[in-house]
């Protein structure tokens, strides 16, 4: 069987750009999720005119090539938030609670996407975060059980061993695993195209091999 693994933060802009890609591969084969934690420790990052002024132009960038929509609450709230902070901590330990609620982890990393992206929301604050697991339908004592148990950082620790495995240079990084080898998928040419890579997934998988062309780094987005 064939199984892509997607390695993934989820304050990366760039694997916002591939949600769809992500999701319509899904509906092909199995995808096995690898939280990076891009800004974890040292590299959370609080918001700041500084912070707002870089992510902006590389936020439209995104935008102009995925199709993926970035809202006003985004950029003019929380880009203007000074007391926010963004941690891939928590939204990390959701996901892994979500994965183990019954495979829901890619739903809720898409929806804490949006809510980050188009909403505003700081989804790296626990009660933000029980709340999106509430509106994808997960329950909220369970979910607060495995969400304060998680290894998280075990869980990027050997994502990180992953990605290095693969040949993988930052996020997001997909990664078709068949008999033990790995091929790496080039998202570029498919963004924007959820339909066309999944046909192409259906089709040809796992000849191709790449490079990932638009990704963001271990320790933050790269342009």
């Amino acid at each position: 069987m064939t199984t892509l693994h997607y390695i993934y933060d989820p304050l990366c802009g760039w694997c916002y750009g591939a949600k769809p890609l992500v999701q319509a591969a899904r509906s092909v084969l199995p995808v096995t999720l690898h939280g990076g934690g891009m800004m974890t420790g040292t590299n959370r990052q609080q918001v700041s005119p500084q912070l707002r002024n870089y992510v902006m132009p590389h936020d439209r960038r995104i935008a102009e090539y995925s199709g993926q929509p970035f809202g006003e609450d985004y950029f003019e709230g929380l880009l203007r938030d000074h007391s926010a902070v963004f941690d891939s901590t928590p939204p990390t330990a959701a996901v892994l609670a979500a994965e183990q609620l019954g495979g829901h982890g890619l739903e809720l990393l898409g929806r804490l996407q949006t809510a980050h992206y188009v909403e505003g929301r700081r989804i790296s604050d626990d009660a933000v975060l029980l709340e999106l697991a509430h509106s994808v339908g997960l329950p909220a004592e369970a979910f607060l059980a495995a969400f304060r148990a998680a290894d998280v950082q075990g869980h990027i620790k050997a994502s990180r061993t992953l990605l290095a495995q693969v040949g993988g240079q930052g996020f997001p990084t997909l990664a078709l695993e068949q008999d033990g080898r790995f091929t790496l998928i080039d998202i570029g040419p498919w963004l924007g195209k959820p339909e066309a890579v999944a046909q192409w997934l259906k089709q040809t998988l796992p000849e191709q091999a790449a490079a990932p062309s638009a990704t963001c780094g271990l320790d933050g987005c790269s342009f």
